[in-house]
């Protein structure tokens, strides 16, 4: 199905275009802080989680194959979650279902480190991020229902700089805590908790899903394809470069040392970008061009990669700018899905965009593998081209033959 192309009109059928809310201009803070706080202890226990059970797999001996496979059950519980999610914010409540991801979320997070059956940590992973997965749907649907039309733009810029922040200080907890004993995994567990107070204070406020979705879940992937290719590409070339580019900078010649410092540049980007980017995005009449611009720069930036191998600089200047147009993908078109969609529309359209940013982390990681085995070290930076190549013609034709009419 194509892009809703105008404002909602009253009486409309779900799945084209549903009714939209009168504007508001105010924003909902409890409604925003309730939200946030869940995809901000989400974002630091995801970012304490991973390296910590990394480390302790590496301990107890576990080959890196069957580390890797247990990592891939994040990407695989999150494909499997997101099509029952709004059907469960349906029948039971949007806030009822967040507390339950996070004590479900917590529980497995205590449960890492009280099983030691190996096997038994593969339905852990599927459950711990199944949580999470849903935590993410449902706050997104409920930051995109509560924000402003005319400030959407910067209240998912604030909601993507939370994101970044909990990722980076999910590390900065592991370097202080370590990966011994109970305490990193309590930590993580308590600070799950903590995110269902806000949550409970504003459940009132929590958006409602009176009507089940009438379309197929597959249907809403295509429903708005220009926010949710978006997704499918930053999930690729995010999670797929994260993995793969220190590999690629120490090939290139760089130390390790200077390959994380280009990381942690890239992850500033991430940080500074995405309130200017919303707010951007808030003065457009169309946000698929800001989109198109932002993949532009990313092409550009990943073909310039090996023109950079030899100057650390000016490769670090790149990254920063990179970093933040990549993470913009996220915010701006979850943006463009807010302003298009509206009530179960809205939540079932989120956990599609989900789902894509899921298969995005599964397809980008062995695609880049495989072009650096098959084209050598440029095949890295060649492969993350196509991927933005791939977008950028699809949202010029979309821009081409479904102009935005006013």
């Amino acid at each position: 199905m194509s892009d809703p192309q105008s404002d909602p009109k009253p009486g409309s059928k779900p799945g084209s275009m549903p009714p939209s809310p009168a504007p508001v201009d105010s924003i909902h803070w409890r409604s925003l802080v309730a939200a946030m706080a869940a995809i901000g202890a989400v974002g630091i226990a995801i970012g304490l989680g991973l390296p910590l059970l990394s480390i302790i797999m590496e301990k107890r001996g576990i080959s890196s194959t069957l580390i890797g496979l247990n990592s891939a059950m994040a990407g695989v519980a999150a494909m499997v979650s997101a099509p029952f999610t709004t059907k469960l914010a349906h029948r039971f409540g949007t806030s009822n279902i967040m507390v339950a991801a996070i004590v479900l979320a917590a529980a497995s997070s205590l449960g890492f480190y009280y099983v030691q059956n190996f096997l038994l940590w593969f339905p852990l992973r599927i459950v711990f991020h199944g949580a999470t997965t849903m935590l993410f749907i449902l706050s997104e649907f409920w930051i995109n229902a509560a924000a402003p039309p005319r400030r959407r733009g910067l209240v998912l810029g604030i909601y993507a700089t939370v994101l970044a922040l909990g990722f980076a200080n999910g590390p900065l907890l592991f370097s202080l805590l370590g990966s011994d004993g109970p305490l990193p995994f309590a930590v993580g567990a308590v600070i799950i908790l903590v995110a269902a107070v806000p949550i409970l204070f504003a459940r009132r406020e929590s958006p409602t899903i009176d009507e089940k979705p009438e379309l197929h879940f597959m249907r809403y992937v295509f429903l708005v394809p220009t926010a949710t290719a978006a997704v499918f590409v930053f999930g690729a070339v995010e999670v797929g470069g994260l993995s793969l580019f220190p590999i690629y900078a120490t090939r290139t010649g760089f130390t390790e040392s200077q390959a994380a410092l280009l990381l942690t540049v890239m992850g500033v980007g991430n940080f500074l970008f995405q309130i200017p980017l919303g707010m951007l995005s808030d003065h457009m009449k169309d946000r698929r061009t800001l989109l198109s611009i932002m993949a532009c720069v990313g092409l550009a930036g990943a073909a310039a990669l090996p023109l950079l191998s030899e100057n650390w600089v000016l490769m670090a200047v790149v990254l920063l700018f990179w970093g933040g147009c990549v993470s913009g993908l996220y915010t701006v078109g979850l943006s463009h899905l807010g302003s298009r969609l509206t009530g179960a529309d809205l939540a079932a359209a989120n956990a599609a965009f989900v789902f894509c940013y899921a298969v995005g982390t599964v397809a980008g990681p062995q695609a880049i593998g495989a072009a650096m085995d098959i084209a050598g070290l440029d095949g890295f930076a060649w492969a993350i081209v196509f991927f933005f190549g791939l977008y950028v013609a699809l949202s010029l034709a979309r821009m081409v033959f479904r102009p935005k009419r006013t």
